[in-house]
């Protein structure tokens, strides 16, 4: 923790205080077509328990600056992370008591505690070390106590993971849709996007009518190019029963792998010529004077200098098809976004969230997955 920090620390602490004090921490329902009654702090069984640590940090902040006070706030953001999962789980588990048709929720209060706990967390990580791996691993071992207590079985009485409960089977096959539906994306977009980008990055003056074209696609709504996809698609399955046998229609998979793999390729294409552009010339002249063919000086000079910022463009297109995927079931692509949709159509927040969380998970493990990835290629370089 430095001296530059402790603005953004503090601020970060006064919004955790009024998100535990000032916000309900959870809300309870006698079902889950009633809307639930709020329960502040002071209301929650043992929710004083959250002060200790609120205070701890407090003083950490306050107090003299040094790496051993930064490694202490963070085992206390992490003692404070579990304490909210563990409290909620608790209250849930004796408000349960009043009749199996209860919902207790998270509140408003739960939420942002937990956004601000997890920035105060990342700002404190950032000043324990420069090394991405390390900062990767470090933010994400502070899910090792929450995931401790779902595995456990200790939040099953919350309304969230009741929903889960009644929906396990929904749930896993849209998970499998969605992770289809990022794989069938990924893998064409990269058999078109990579050869492209080469290309283009080859040939200059091909860049400004590829980029054009690229940036006009990326510019349309979703929903629209979805939509746009729908009457040619019928269309051609109409004429040609083959394709139509084959899956393929105007609402489902197809349009939705279609839009999805046109929205991946500007930053595919884009990141591959940015890697290729950064190699330095003395790197292809070297690769030439030690008598490489064209195909040996991209493969053994190139490309190793270009990997990172492919890299850091793949992960992005990667966080984007997730979350454009849940737009997706608009059209019968189903994934998450069916539930989601479900959940607002029947104004049901903990089926909306149980629909969205996992959308947030798993674009967060692939990011952190990809960083890491794009860190130990970047050492190995160096």
């Amino acid at each position: 923790m430095t001296s530059r920090q402790r603005p953004v620390l503090i601020t970060l602490l006064v919004l955790l205080s009024l998100s535990l004090l000032a916000l309900p921490l959870l809300s309870v329902a006698p079902n889950r077509l009633v809307s639930g009654q709020p329960l502040r702090l002071w209301q929650v069984a043992q929710g004083w328990l959250l002060l200790l640590p609120l205070v701890a940090l407090w003083l950490g902040v306050l107090g003299r600056v040094s790496r051993v006070r930064a490694v202490a706030m963070l085992l206390t953001l992490d003692l404070l992370l579990a304490l909210l999962f563990w409290l909620s789980g608790e209250a849930a588990s004796a408000l349960a008591q009043g009749g199996p048709l209860v919902r207790t929720a998270f509140g408003s209060g739960f939420w942002c505690a937990i956004a601000c706990t997890l920035l105060l967390a990342a700002e404190t990580i950032r000043s324990l070390t420069a090394r991405s791996a390390e900062r990767i691993g470090l933010n994400l071992h502070l899910w090792l106590l929450p995931l401790a207590l779902l595995v456990s079985g200790h939040l099953d009485t919350l309304s969230l993971l009741k929903e889960y409960a009644n929906r396990r089977a929904v749930f896993n096959a849209s998970l499998g849709q969605h992770l289809w539906l990022l794989g069938g994306t990924l893998l064409p977009a990269l058999l078109i996007g990579v050869p492209l980008g080469v290309a283009v990055a080859r040939s200059p003056r091909a860049q400004g009518g590829t980029f054009s074209v690229l940036n006009v696609i990326q510019t349309v709504p979703s929903v629209a190019l979805f939509g746009l996809l729908i009457a040619p698609l019928a269309a051609l399955a109409s004429a040609f029963p083959l394709l139509a046998r084959g899956g393929i229609s105007g609402i489902g998979t197809a349009p939705a792998l279609i839009a999805l793999v046109l929205y991946a390729l500007l930053p595919l294409v884009r990141s591959v010529v940015a890697g290729l552009q950064q190699v330095p010339p003395e790197v292809r002249e070297t690769a030439r004077g030690m008598g490489m063919s064209p195909w040996q000086q991209f493969w053994q000079a190139e490309l190793p200098l270009a990997l990172p910022v492919w890299l850091s463009g793949l992960r992005v297109v990667v966080v984007q098809t997730i979350g454009l995927a849940v737009v997706a079931a608009l059209i019968g692509a189903g994934g998450f976004g069916a539930i989601l949709f479900q959940g607002l159509l029947s104004s049901a927040l903990d089926l909306v969230l149980l629909g969205v969380i996992p959308v947030v998970a798993l674009a967060v493990l692939a990011d952190a997955m990809l960083r890491l990835l794009s860190a130990m290629l970047e050492k190995h370089h160096d």
